[in-house]
């Protein structure tokens, strides 16, 4: 049994490593959706967080060996944005940091949400306004969210031509089905597939996380701490079972969380986000946290009862 509860700092180096693509990652990364803000997220009334506590978080992140940074243009409060905050921090970028972003969904400068992008036009201006705040010339990772079960072809195949225009190395999926994989792979590509999912979230949703690993395809589960409060963070108490797993190793039951997502898969990345230093090192040094099988079988049935409850 590993315990988390040590005086020595962990690095993202104990989560392991994946490659998107040809680019190599820890498998703890850092989600920038919380860093505007405190409080709730993606709200036009949002409490903006202090400018240089959120430059130090990042510059943290990167300290503790976090290579792997997921953002978007919409993550923004009155007075900040995710991106700007990211340029600021840590441009020029080091060779070896992934940034992820995602196109679709689309806010009005004052917070409210705006119609989503659904034409190639919309597409790229978000794209391009992504490359214009972070300062890039191209963008790592793209991920294309959607909403809904209707075709993607469009949609991917837009972002798969600014592909071939050398605007974007990769491509990702987000909020997504089997079907809509298999349909964006037929037109380009696929490097991960970001949906929701944690212990208690869609484990309807297991099949089509090892159907991912099998296709080489890196699973980037969204809100894997705070479950079901989403963007507004950890809503509800903690089921008994992961808090008897935090209490044998010392540990808190967000990095049980988290440890539970990593031993989905090695292709399975962590992306928690947060603007408080010391949660920072929380999360990064929940890769170091290995769980018995006994405690993964505890924690499947809290997982499994998701169904029927």
């Amino acid at each position: 049994m590993t315990s988390v509860s040590t005086t020595e700092t962990i690095t993202a180096a104990a989560s392991g490593r994946w490659t998107l693509g040809d680019l190599p990652v820890s498998r703890i990364g850092f989600g920038a959706m919380r860093l505007p803000q405190t409080g709730p997220a993606l709200v036009a009334d949002a409490a903006s967080r202090d400018r240089r506590a959120a430059l130090s978080v990042l510059r943290r992140a990167v300290e503790l060996g976090v290579n792997h940074i997921d953002t978007a243009a919409f993550y923004f409060s009155p007075l900040r944005s995710a991106n700007e905050l990211i340029n600021s921090a840590l441009a020029p970028y080091a060779d070896d940091l992934v940034i992820s972003t995602k196109v679709g969904p689309a806010r009005d400068p004052t917070g409210q949400w705006a119609t989503h992008a659904r034409t190639p036009e919309a597409l790229r201006g978000q794209v391009e306004e992504n490359l214009r705040q972070l300062g890039r010339d191209h963008l790592d990772v793209v991920n294309l969210r959607i909403v809904g079960t209707e075709s993607i072809a469009e949609r991917f195949g837009a972002l798969a031509d600014l592909r071939t225009a050398g605007l974007i190395r990769h491509l990702g999926l987000s909020n997504v089905t089997p079907a809509h994989l298999a349909e964006a792979r037929a037109i380009a590509p696929v490097v991960c597939v970001q949906n929701r999912y944690g212990i208690g979230v869609r484990p309807e949703d297991d099949a089509f996380v090892r159907e991912c690993g099998a296709q080489g395809i890196a699973f980037v589960p969204f809100y894997a701490i705070a479950a079901a409060g989403g963007q507004d963070g950890v809503t509800v108490s903690e089921p008994a079972e992961v808090l008897a797993v935090a209490k044998a190793h010392g540990a808190s039951p967000a990095q049980v969380r988290l440890a539970w997502i990593l031993h989905r898969g090695p292709h399975v990345l962590a992306i928690p986000g947060t603007g408080d230093p010391g949660h920072l090192m929380a999360n990064v040094a929940a890769g170091a946290l290995r769980l018995s099988e006994d405690e993964l079988e505890l924690l499947e049935g809290v997982h499994r009862s998701a169904l029927t409850g």
